[in-house]
């Protein structure tokens, strides 16, 4: 055979794709950047529309996961493990049904003419901390004894009408006695047992009457700690019971009378020339 039979010479040229193959998986970044940020929206959006039992839920598994996994606290949603969240209270709801009550307490007081005694002596406010009932005391003893926890005939009445109303509402109550800055003059009973006797005389009468025993969370005594009037220590209408029905439970634990100053005005009681007999100055 001859040269010009012979099979020619092919060249074949194998281009590189490195280039490609770099930015292949970028877009799968990405896209997985995308999802997570829809998911977050969504789950964001799936809150917003529910309960705030739900959400009060959702803030507490942020806030102690642990709760959660040990079954110390409720499921997320109901129908799931572990105890329901506790339910909210709408305080701005509450304070309102709180006011319509007072004026009912207001108008059924006022009706009876039992009551006319007691005519600016029982105050009636509505705050945040729920519906205050203030009942103060004059120079002769109103609604107790002179220096005793003993009731008045018309103060039971009194006591049971705001029983019949307050149980109905089912609401936390909490009893409140307090005293002016005047001494006592018995070394063995002082301000700090009259104020105490007087509110828990005052809750016996109310359970009795209609409130539940498990409304009544605090019975207190403040002595002359915390005076209505600061500025005259020897008021008498710093003597006085006070029934807080609070509009939510917490406010039932702290609600406090604002406090007055730390020290109450020095006072020198008088000593009785019969040590069996007080002066009225002296009483409580």
């Amino acid at each position: 055979m001859g040269d010009d039979h012979q099979t020619p010479v092919r060249i074949i040229v194998k281009k590189k794709r490195g280039h490609a193959g770099h930015h292949g998986g970028a877009w799968k970044v990405a896209y997985a950047d995308f999802v997570t940020a829809m998911m977050a929206l969504f789950i964001v959006l799936w809150i917003v529309g529910q309960s705030a039992a739900v959400k009060q839920a959702v803030a507490a598994y942020f806030k102690d996961p642990g709760v959660f996994e040990s079954g110390r606290g409720g499921g997320l949603l109901q129908g799931s493990s572990g105890a329901a969240p506790a339910p909210t209270v709408n305080v701005a709801s509450e304070i309102e049904k709180l006011k319509v009550e007072a004026k009912k307490l207001e108008e059924a007081i006022a009706a009876n003419p039992d009551f006319n005694k007691f005519k600016d002596m029982i105050q009636i406010s509505v705050t945040k901390e729920g519906m205050r009932i203030e009942l103060l005391e004059n120079s002769t003893g109103l609604f107790f004894d002179v220096g005793s926890a003993k009731v008045k005939p018309e103060t039971v009445q009194l006591l049971k009408l705001i029983a019949k109303e307050a149980g109905q509402l089912k609401n936390n109550i909490v009893i409140e006695g307090y005293t002016d800055a005047r001494p006592y003059v018995n070394p063995n009973y002082t301000n700090w047992e009259l104020s105490t006797d007087r509110a828990n005389t005052a809750r016996k009468i109310l359970e009795e009457n209609g409130v539940g025993k498990n409304q009544i969370v605090q019975v207190r005594g403040f002595a002359d700690r915390n005076l209505k009037h600061p500025d005259k220590p020897l008021d008498y209408t710093n003597r006085r019971v006070s029934i807080l029905v609070a509009s939510t439970p917490q406010q039932a634990g702290e609600a406090v009378t604002p406090k007055a100053p730390s020290v109450a005005p020095k006072t020198e009681p008088v000593a009785p020339q019969n040590p069996s007999v007080v002066p009225e100055t002296e009483k409580k």
